[in-house]
């Protein structure tokens, strides 16, 4: 079985069970990439929504500008965020700081509108930094935590 190894060079193992944990592992970020995504649409979308205002209801999606819509998608961000965090934290690395980076992200994110519309857009844009920065993070310490793990299993059979 082949797979990427720390340094990004191609590794072959003996051991099959030890290709399969590391199939697993590779699609362990997933959530954490589909949080990526969705927390940088919804920023985009939060920034481009006034100037793509008034041309909605022609096209027919007026509903992306409702504030449902945007609490809505935060919710899921929310969510995917909380379920990869945790994942990455209870499977590999133990460690909190990707959730203070998340907790702030959503903090600033929620309360966008503490500052006025003017500083809306950067007010999002930090938010969105920092969430995705706990994504990052996570995705960072679940791939150092792999060498380990991998190299412990081949090293026991």
């Amino acid at each position: 079985m082949l797979y990427y190894n720390n340094c990004g060079s191609i590794t072959s193992f003996e051991n099959d069970e030890v290709g399969k944990a590391e199939m697993v592992r590779q699609g362990k970020n997933f959530l954490d990439k589909i949080g990526i995504a969705i927390t940088s649409l919804c920023a985009v979308h939060c920034i481009l929504l006034p100037a793509l205002l008034p041309i909605l209801p022609l096209i027919g999606v007026n509903f992306l500008a409702t504030h449902e819509f945007e609490h809505s998608i935060l919710l899921i961000t929310i969510v995917l965020g909380s379920i990869a965090l945790f994942s990455g934290f209870h499977r590999y690395h133990r460690k909190l700081y990707p959730f203070y980076a998340f907790t702030i992200g959503i903090f600033i994110y929620w309360n966008k509108d503490a500052l006025g519309e003017t500083y809306e857009p950067f007010v999002l844009i930090f938010g969105a930094v920092f969430i995705v920065l706990s994504h990052i993070l996570n995705i960072r310490l679940c791939n150092a935590c792999r060498g380990c793990d991998t190299q412990e299993k081949h090293e026991g059979s």
